[in-house]
């Protein structure tokens, strides 16, 4: 069932992605900037954590995800040391995603070519 819950959850955002895509002259770049401040908003709003109790792996490997990390480490760095921390939370909760997006795009650089 968890699975199935993760499958669906990331499949509509998908699917809404493609629909923007589709109807939308937004290019990927907008769609994705798109999701990541949604995924900030539902955070705000207390949603997001509901949507990982629910779909797991499926709410936390999708963009929209990492606009979340975003808003919950500024918010938790402003918690814990005002001002100054909105900006060293940003980094410190999602330090992790950001490295690993770096590695793994410089490494598939090396494995793969680019057409001409």
């Amino acid at each position: 069932m968890n699975f199935l819950c993760a499958f669906l959850f990331s499949g509509i955002f998908c699917l809404f992605a493609q629909i923007f895509l589709d109807n939308t002259k937004l290019t990927p770049g907008h769609v994705t900037s798109f999701f990541t401040v949604f995924g900030a908003f539902l955070g705000l709003v207390g949603l997001y954590d509901k949507f990982i109790s629910f779909a797991g792996a499926g709410a936390t490997t999708i963009i929209s995800n990492f606009g979340y990390m975003l808003y919950k480490g500024a918010y938790l760095g402003f918690q814990e040391n005002g001002i100054l921390g909105l900006f060293t939370g940003l980094l410190q909760y999602s330090s992790c995603a950001i490295t690993g997006a770096v590695l793994f795009s410089f490494v598939l650089t090396l494995i793969f070519k680019p057409k001409d």
